[in-house]
């Protein structure tokens, strides 16, 4: 299985994002998830933003490695699964095809209840990042249990 997460430039929420999502992969033995990343208006190749950088730091995740990339129909064509964090990403991914594949995060990690998006932290100061990656690490987690949830209930 193969997951994207959007957001706008990808430096701060889908970076994070990526990083948390692989942390918990790792810790529920979900070797065969792949996981990246993108923007709908990146810069290519930009690094993460110092907040996430600071935060994933502090969580034992090293973001240092990652590069914004844009948001493109090859991207959402070979992804399996699209998490983006505002109805904005979601128009744009379902513009580029995305259509059944692609959902807010907190939309796909409650099976529908909730459409809240996630806030942009950048420029903000350090605690809105901490709280923004506790957000995102309560949400990957639920979207984490749905997709094994999933698999178990599924064909084998």
């Amino acid at each position: 299985m193969k997951i994207l997460f959007v957001c706008t430039g990808n430096t701060c929420r889908s970076p994070l994002s990526e990083a948390i999502a692989r942390k918990i992969a790792i810790e529920r033995g979900l070797h065969d998830v792949e996981i990246a990343s993108a923007g709908t208006s990146a810069w290519d190749g930009a690094p993460a933003s110092d907040g996430s950088l600071l935060v994933g730091m502090e969580r034992g995740m090293d973001l240092s490695s990652h590069r914004a990339q844009t948001l493109n129909r090859d991207l959402v064509r070979d992804f399996d699964l699209i998490l983006a964090m505002g109805p904005h990403h979601l128009e744009r991914i379902e513009a580029l095809g995305g259509s059944g594949k692609a959902f807010l995060v907190a939309d796909f990690a409650s099976h529908g209840s909730s459409v809240r998006p996630i806030s942009d932290p950048i420029g903000a100061e350090l605690d809105v990042y901490r709280a923004t990656a506790d957000e995102l690490e309560e949400e990957i987690r639920r979207v984490m249990d749905r997709i094994l949830a999933e698999r178990s209930s599924g064909p084998s």
